[in-house]
């Protein structure tokens, strides 16, 4: 019977309907990214590419925007169900009365590097900056928090520069090098690149931990996936799911070279040099945690920047305990 045609037919009808049924129960759960090309948010393209939310079940988009505040936006519109952004944007939002909180910490550095123009040796410090265009990636992005409070802690007001919107890659390179900005913060593989031709050179590094440490006081827990609280409460499976998919995610970082990384993702993320990509990968790995725990201290960290030069974020009105959830990491052992 085993050989019959007939049964052969039905049983291939009735592993089609299995698999249909399969996929037809997989999750629906949009998210939104501040760049997917940045290094920074590999996580997320990897936990995609490599099939990790599949394998949890959920039939996940990943989405980008030029920047984080845009990808909030997002978020808070119901568009998406999370961000794949920076954690500093839980604090902000708290003190505008929205909740929301990071699910998973995807970094403990910001990995971002802010960027002279080659045109400009006068600028030798922050100090310098006075009066002049910086390239952020957006208004009210991560970007832009990060340059003033350096601007502030320089002895600069926050009106003493400007921030543009350039965004990252092609559009941030192209106004540095034609002038419309003077500096930039940005993060790889935009600073490879113009370090590699030379158009740009360094002025604050936070890809590592010195850097960042003396720079901003601490460790400064960056990307990682945040959501509305009120939608965390009522989707905790979900939730659950999409924190292993992207600690999985971490592991395979940590375990693998730059090369290895690199042939996961896209090619058009190498900017045609993916020498200059598996090195910057390579030399970036630190950044990364490896379970998606949120650095001890960290959130004080990134509370007193805020503070330093945003009027609504006071220490004694922010409740850090509500901007960052540690149970869907701790479920994991």
């Amino acid at each position: 019977m085993l050989f019959d045609p007939r049964f052969r037919w039905r049983l291939a009808a009735c592993v089609t309907a299995l698999v249909c049924a399969a996929a037809a129960r997989a999750e629906p759960v949009s998210l939104m990214v501040g760049g997917v090309e940045k290094q920074i948010y590999l996580p997320v393209v990897l936990a995609d590419r490599l099939g990790y939310f599949r394998d949890e079940g959920l039939e996940t988009h990943v989405l980008s925007e030029p920047a984080g505040i845009e990808a909030a936006d997002e978020m808070l519109a119901g568009a998406v169900q999370g961000v794949i952004g920076f954690y500093d944007h839980n604090i902000q939002l708290q003190s505008l009365g929205k909740y929301t909180e990071s699910v998973v910490q995807l970094s403990r550095l910001p990995g971002e590097v802010l960027l002279v123009s080659s045109l400009h040796p006068e600028i030798k410090s922050m100090a310098d900056l006075k009066g002049h265009r910086v390239g952020v990636t957006g208004l009210g992005a991560s970007t832009e928090f990060l340059t003033h409070f350096l601007a502030v802690r320089a002895g600069l007001t926050s009106s003493e520069l400007t921030p543009v919107p350039v965004g990252a890659g092609d559009t941030l390179i192209a106004a540095l090098t034609k002038d419309r900005v003077q500096a930039a913060m940005t993060t790889e593989p935009t600073v490879s690149r113009l370090l590699a031709t030379g158009e740009a050179r360094i002025l604050v590094d936070l890809r590592e931990v010195a850097g960042t440490r003396a720079a901003l006081g601490g460790l400064y827990p960056a990307a990682c996936l945040y959501m509305e609280t009120s939608w965390v409460e009522g989707h905790h499976q979900t939730v659950q799911k999409l924190v292993r998919a992207l600690v999985r995610a971490l592991h395979f970082i940590d375990e693998h070279t730059g090369s290895q990384i690199a042939d996961q993702v896209s090619p058009d993320f190498y900017a045609a040099n993916r020498a200059m990509y598996v090195a910057a990968l390579d030399a970036g790995k630190d950044m990364f945690t490896i379970d998606g725990r949120m650095p001890p201290d960290g959130p004080q960290t990134v509370l007193a920047v805020l503070a330093e030069f945003m009027p609504g974020v006071r220490p004694d009105t922010i409740d850090l305990s509500r901007t960052y959830t540690t149970a869907f990491v701790d479920a994991l052992r």
